[in-house]
């Protein structure tokens, strides 16, 4: 099980402390969970399409210090070791994932076989990607499906593949469309306040 499985979280994402501040064409949102031992969520939405561009989550250490964010949607930033300011790019496959508003897609980049090479099966709560050389194999989970509680159904899944990136889309049921529709009008409720500075002490919008 992932981070991302096993955090105590609402099914909805709905609760916790939510500020909303606006930088760079993008509406940012974070909450936090105090009750469910100090999660965090920190989101991104594009300003004019709404489009949520990157999710992720972490949480205190065990010996109460900071945790690492962790990415469900959204590319994480490439890290460099030390000092480096530049680091050599990677060519093994790397895993992220970008939804679109009836999809959650998972895109694979440097997987440059032929479409016909790969299969993405549903075994349970997740989706196993496999390439009938051998050369790859991945399970992905859906955590917003496993959150809600809802059942993972083949008939669901398509993938397609470009250049060297294997796109998968699993289609929203209806209870996550449902879920994100409540969740747009809530965010329409949210006061967004200006960006954070150093020093600032934290107010909650609601």
């Amino acid at each position: 099980m992932s981070l991302l499985d096993s955090l105590d979280i609402p099914p909805d994402l709905s609760g916790g402390q939510k500020n909303a501040f606006v930088v760079d064409g993008r509406r940012k949102i974070h909450t936090v969970w105090e009750d469910r031992g100090g999660i965090e969520m920190a989101e991104e939405y594009d300003l004019a399409s709404d489009e949520l561009l990157v999710r992720k989550f972490k949480k205190p250490t065990t010996l109460g210090g900071e945790g690492e964010w962790v990415y469900e949607i959204g590319e994480p930033p490439v890290k460099h070791g030390g000092d480096l300011l530049i680091a050599e790019s990677s060519s093994a496959p790397y895993l992220f994932r970008q939804d679109e508003k009836l999809n959650f897609v998972f895109k694979i980049r440097n997987l440059y076989y032929p479409l016909s090479v790969y299969s993405v099966t549903v075994d349970g709560q997740q989706l196993v990607v496999r390439t009938s050389n051998k050369k790859y194999f991945k399970r992905i989970s859906i955590p917003d499906m496993n959150r809600a509680k809802l059942p993972l159904i083949q008939s669901s899944v398509s993938f397609t593949h470009t250049g060297s990136t294997l796109v998968i889309r699993y289609k929203k049921p209806s209870p996550i469309l449902e879920t994100e529709a409540k969740a747009r009008e809530e965010r329409k409720k949210l006061k967004s306040e200006r960006p954070p500075k150093d020093g600032d002490v934290e107010c909650n919008s609601q």
